[in-house]
């Protein structure tokens, strides 16, 4: 095991025993999983792998993250697994490309890991590693088995990293984090900003906004150019015409997040029903018979008052 800025594992006896019998294994399957990863992004590999960017798996990483979610909140250890090495994945897939294009490599990753974990950690690692892992944050490491002291200086340090990295003055957005579900960053951005006075006035004012973010969202899709330029084009008209319908749920006092969630399971359920009542399989049917069970669906749904 290579050392981590004069500290290892290995050297507190305390800790030792309890690694000593899955770090070798660990370690030679992540090992394995790096070189897999190359493997497919090589020249003699996979297409679709070699093929993909930053930008084009992001969408996974989020689904990954969610399916993790969703198996911890069923406890669902089998496949928590599973899912726990999807998102791994991510992490080695954006490493490689990372790799690929001379940035920085699996190595760095887990070596800006291991610095932070022994400089946000100087109750257990001693104050002396803390501070050559790069604390300069003047903190209390007697903790006395307090998770909130933890939590204290973690913040200490976390606040103490951010000033030694910033780059100018702050923004008022800053205090929105990036780190959240888009819908949900758009929301505050939008309420962030109407601190100040850059807003829509009224509510009825959004929907016009939506007509037009609609209009250029058609442009964009109906443009003869192809390829990924004309892809991001699209992409970046949807992305506005979301933000503008997140921030008219805001007006309206509707968090976008909650309402999409209950579409989503009213979508399920009428969907459910067409399957229970079309008599043989919806993709035998013309969509003019689909659209009518669709409606009855709803028609049903209101009656029997199912989405209550």
């Amino acid at each position: 095991m290579q050392p981590t800025h004069g500290l290892t594992i290995q050297d507190d006896p305390s800790q030792r025993s309890a690694l000593v019998s899955t770090t070798p294994e660990a370690a030679s399957r992540f090992a394995e999983a790096v070189a897999i990863m190359a493997r497919l992004r090589g020249s003699d590999g996979c297409p679709w792998d070699r093929e993909q960017s930053f930008d084009s798996i992001r969408k996974y990483t989020l689904e990954e993250t969610y399916e993790v979610l969703d198996a911890i909140e069923r406890r669902d250890w089998a496949n928590l697994t599973e899912e726990l090495g999807d998102l791994l994945l991510q992490v080695l897939f954006y490493a490689q490309m990372a790799a690929d294009e001379g940035r920085f490599t699996i190595s760095d990753v887990l070596d800006t890991l291991n610095r932070k974990l022994i400089r946000r950690h100087p109750h257990v690692f001693g104050e002396e590693a803390s501070a050559a892992a790069g604390n300069q944050a003047s903190v209390d490491a007697e903790v006395s088995g307090s998770a909130a002291k933890v939590l204290a200086n973690w913040e200490e340090i976390k606040l103490a990293e951010k000033q030694k990295t910033a780059n100018g003055p702050g923004s008022l957005l800053d205090a929105v984090q990036r780190s959240q579900p888009a819908l949900s960053e758009a929301a505050k951005l939008g309420s962030k900003a109407a601190k100040v006075g850059f807003d829509w006035s009224d509510w009825r004012d959004l929907l016009a906004k939506v007509e037009e973010e609609t209009a250029e969202l058609v442009e964009a899709a109906d443009a003869p150019a192809a390829g990924t330029e004309r892809q991001r084009e699209i992409e970046s008209e949807l992305g506005d015409l979301l933000f503008t319908v997140i921030n008219l749920g805001r007006h309206l006092g509707v968090d976008g997040e909650m309402a999409l969630r209950g579409t989503n399971a009213r979508f399920r359920r009428r969907f459910g029903w067409m399957e229970r009542t079309a008599g043989r399989p919806l993709a035998e049917l013309e969509p003019a018979a689909l659209e009518a069970l669709w409606s009855r669906a709803k028609v049903d749904e209101n009656a029997t008052g199912a989405g209550e």
